[in-house]
């Protein structure tokens, strides 16, 4: 019977679609450690891993009977994939599952952001409002703003049709244009420093790699409007959190919303205390709908490659894995 490590509850009946399998599921709010994982991957066939899991060298090395690391997110920077990729283990994400969910809650941030509603509420629930007042929690608006979108994937896309309803502007900065889904929604391309001086609301949606870490930085944000909102729903190491906090402070820029965070799960301390930033627990595809298909995909890729010897449409590394 072939071995299935689940490292985390799901919202999906996980025991009825590996009934045939021997089953390690770990429903416990504790994730497991390094050496759980490697004692459990000594003989298993199959992990199906959330993004907070480090699947590293270490943890693989006696792995010896692994052929599909299946990750619950379209992220997968905490897997060394080039050692799966050396070893024929097949590693798979969760794109276009989670795609408009994330957006929605950038979009959603966004609107907090702009319009002050944290603050509001939490004036509100201290006791403090005292009727209408003309110049009470004055925001700003979102029509004829401009959106800036740092990572033009399909998050980011749909982010940029969601903007072009609201009648805003949508400017784009990433590694290579795409003048095809450009055109969908009407944005326009442009250089990483025209991004920073002209965004409104600048959204970051890129994966986290070489080029993108520590992207933004005390230089980024001084050449950014004092006006502007930063949202972050990429991955946290893209942003040097304490130079945000500074920022903030400061008033390189106005307001903040994050999604992720550097040293996740730890926030950094200075935010924490600011109220020109809203801060969420990384639950950028936390709708019900979006996080049942994600664990279907996983199901899906893992049986794939276990009962089928196929290559998963969705296998990150598929190029390197000749042999399947």
């Amino acid at each position: 019977m072939k071995k299935i490590i689940v490292t985390k509850k799901l919202p999906f009946d996980i025991e009825e679609s590996f009934k045939d399998y021997d089953l390690i599921y770990n429903k416990s709010s504790e994730p497991l450690s390094e050496d759980e994982l490697q004692k459990e991957l000594f003989d298993a066939d199959a992990i199906i891993s959330m993004l907070s899991d480090k699947i590293n060298d270490r943890i693989l090395e006696k792995a010896g009977n692994l052929k599909v690391v299946a990750n619950y997110a379209v992220g997968f920077n905490n897997i060394d994939v080039d050692y799966c990729s050396g070893k024929k283990i097949v590693v798979c994400n969760t794109p276009h599952v989670l795609t408009e969910a994330t957006a929605e809650l950038g979009f959603a941030l966004m609107i907090s952001a702009a319009r002050r509603i944290v603050e509001a509420d939490k004036f509100v629930r201290q006791d403090k409002f005292k009727g209408w007042e003309p110049t009470l929690f004055l925001g700003q608006g979102l029509q004829n703003r401009t959106l800036g979108i740092y990572g033009f994937g399909k998050i980011g896309q749909t982010l940029g049709n969601f903007a072009r309803n609201f009648k805003m502007n949508v400017i784009y900065s990433s590694r290579s244009r795409k003048r095809h889904e450009e055109n969908l929604i009407d944005a326009q391309y442009v250089t990483f420093e025209h991004l920073l001086e002209k965004s409104d609301f600048l959204v970051v949606t890129a994966p986290l790699n070489t080029s993108t870490r520590h992207r933004f930085t005390t230089n980024e944000f001084e050449k950014m409007k004092s006006s502007s909102v930063f949202i972050n729903l990429g991955r946290g190491e893209i942003v040097r959190e304490s130079d945000l906090a500074e920022a903030l402070e400061n008033g390189n820029i106005s307001y903040a919303g994050l999604d992720v965070y550097e040293f996740e799960p730890s926030v950094n301390k200075k935010l924490l205390s600011m109220d020109n930033v809203i801060l969420l627990p990384h639950i950028g595809s936390a709708t019900v709908t979006a996080r049942k298909e994600m664990a279907k995909l996983c199901v899906q890729s893992v049986k794939e490659v276990l009962e089928k010897n196929n290559l998963p449409w969705n296998a990150v590394n598929k190029n390197f894995i000749v042999d399947k």
